[in-house]
């Protein structure tokens, strides 16, 4: 049989609904095309999360603007105390790169458990933050990194911090005709530790919590500064501040950890869902900071 039946219509030929396609060449070009779809526009960058929602039509943008052709985008490197990373920086060069584990060793840390093999050398580190999971590990690990968010349009570049850039679930703080460009997270100090963990329902399936954290201890042992951020927490990526405040300027025993866990499962704020409630969600991260915490201590001890 040849041809198709007269009663499929092109649109049911396709997962996706119907939309324009443009592959700029640069992010001049990418941003004039934002500029003028405005929000009947979407950027694909690896398309892990953005095409499965356009596969169940969860999301129809219009217009779809393809950015791989924008090599200007695609960069790991290092900017003074931070390192930049661009647009088109798949997750895992980031994952095996030798400047990553050296100065940002939480994200090399982290990017085992971003999806599988197959989804980190296609799917970007800009574009997991810009997706804004509240269960995605990169968005955890930029807030506890202090990192700095550059968002790009016709009109010019801004900068925002994380919790600036993650407004709610699936949602950022980007404008209809902006684009996330490049995050920059500043280098971990050196001889600082770093811990992340997570609970999931299976392996590489989705998170139930995770916690992020990098500490940096005095001369004296104690606890100089601290940045916890946790998983489903809430309806972003958070920062646990209470828990960070309790063991700065301490030494990190037993009796610090129970009580730092303890303090991050009253201040955690979950949803719950079919893969955990809320209750196990709090008492899963409080578990979390607990775990990370004794991973510090025993840094502080080797130290």
């Amino acid at each position: 049989m040849t041809g198709s039946p007269q009663w499929l219509s092109m649109e049911t030929r396709v997962k996706p609904a119907v939309f324009d396609y443009h592959r700029p060449d640069n992010i001049e070009e990418a941003c004039a095309l934002l500029a003028e779809y405005g929000a009947d526009a979407r950027v694909l960058s690896g398309g892990q999360s953005l095409v499965p929602l356009m596969n169940m039509r969860i999301l129809s943008p219009a217009v779809l603007i393809d950015i791989n052709r924008c090599r200007d985008l695609a960069y790991l490197r290092e900017e003074g105390a931070a390192i930049a990373c661009g647009a088109l920086t798949r997750q895992s060069e980031a994952e095996t790169s030798d400047l990553v584990a050296s100065r940002l060793p939480l994200m090399s840390i982290a990017m085992p458990h971003v999806g599988v093999r197959a989804s980190r050398n296609f799917g970007t580190v800009c574009g997991s933050l810009a997706h804004a999971d509240p269960l995605a590990e990169l968005p955890s690990v930029a807030s506890a990194l202090d990192a700095r968010f550059v968002i790009a349009s016709s009109r010019g570049r801004r900068e925002v911090t994380a919790d600036e850039f993650f407004v709610s679930a699936l949602t950022n703080c980007l404008e209809p005709d902006e684009m996330l460009a490049e995050v920059k997270m500043p280098a971990i100090a050196e001889g600082a530790g770093c811990a992340f963990h997570e609970i999931a329902n299976r392996a590489h399936g989705f998170a139930v919590a995770g916690v992020a954290a990098c500490v940096e201890f005095g001369p004296d042992g104690r606890c100089s500064r601290a940045r916890l951020s946790a998983m489903g927490a809430g309806d972003t990526t958070a920062r646990l501040s209470p828990v960070e405040a309790l063991i700065e300027g301490q030494r990190l025993d037993d009796a610090l950890i129970r009580a730092a866990g303890a303090e991050a499962a009253v201040v955690a704020d979950p949803a719950g869902d079919v893969h955990a409630d809320a209750a196990y969600r709090a008492e899963a991260i409080g578990s979390l900071v607990r775990k990370v915490l004794r991973q510090m201590q025993g840094a502080a001890v080797e130290r």
